[in-house]
């Protein structure tokens, strides 16, 4: 007969699986501050001109020269990129840790659908960062870059800002393509359908523009084009998969 873990057990088990978590997460963040060369190397990457997007566009790069303002910015700089990239490297075993710890609780089919959501999740996630990387975060600073109210000044950027720029700009695009996820999730639990989402279309396309308009501050139609169409065949993609009959099914 089996016996039945206690509240401490839990707790203790918790604990755990938190320490390994956070031991694995910084050991990948002190792992990737040793190849400081090669990860400025691929985050400056935007601003040469043999960046594919510039190659494939005939665009050129932006003119920008890059800044330091403070004694610490560049190290803390480091520091910053070490530890989001080390996060990114650690986040399969962290994830796998967490269900790892939740599964017991959970019955077949409800692991099983975990499972797809999880993993699909975490590759639409892993997307929307490859895509600001590659298409949406170099055509920003590049359009910001040239942009000038007069010829007196001359473009500068500090690095921190560099960097901030494309850690939220690359966070904000993750979770945008998380929609088709979420909405599969809404409309399994009855609380989206695809009837509702095809009849506010127009309304959908207006939020989207809002959105696209905030996540690129440019006012440049191109880069608000370019950023939105990601976003809406993510919305097409969301109709296809909250069918009709999905909604139907459940009642």
């Amino acid at each position: 007969m089996e016996e039945t873990a206690s509240f401490w057990d839990h707790l203790d088990a918790l604990r755990s699986t938190l320490l390994r978590m956070l031991a694995v997460t910084v050991l990948m963040a002190v792992a990737v501050f040793f190849f400081k060369d090669w990860l400025f190397r691929l985050v400056l990457w935007p601003l040469h001109s043999d960046f594919p997007t510039y190659r494939l566009l005939s665009g050129n790069p932006p003119s920008l020269s890059l800044i330091n303002t403070a004694l610490t910015e560049q190290f803390m700089a480091h520091m910053k990129v070490s530890l989001v990239v080390g996060l990114l490297a650690a986040s399969p075993y962290l994830i796998y840790s967490v269900f790892k710890f939740i599964s017991p609780a959970l019955y077949e089919g409800e692991r099983k659908i975990t499972v797809r959501l999880v993993s699909a999740a975490y590759a639409v996630f892993i997307i929307g960062l490859a895509v600001n990387y590659i298409l949406i975060f170099p055509l920003t600073v590049r359009f910001l870059g040239t942009y000038s109210v007069s010829d007196e000044i001359e473009p500068m950027l500090t690095l921190s800002n560099y960097i901030d720029t494309l850690l939220i700009m690359s966070f904000a695009f993750g979770l945008v393509f998380e929609l088709p996820v979420i909405s599969w999730l809404l409309g399994r639990v009855g609380l989206l359908k695809a009837e509702w989402m095809s009849q506010f279309r127009r309304h959908a396309f207006v939020a989207i523009l809002a959105v696209a308009a905030v996540i690129t501050p440019t006012t440049d139609i191109f880069t608000l084009v370019i950023v939105s169409v990601p976003i809406w065949l993510l919305y097409e993609i969301s109709i296809f998969l909250v069918p009709k009959s999905s909604a139907e099914n459940r009642d």
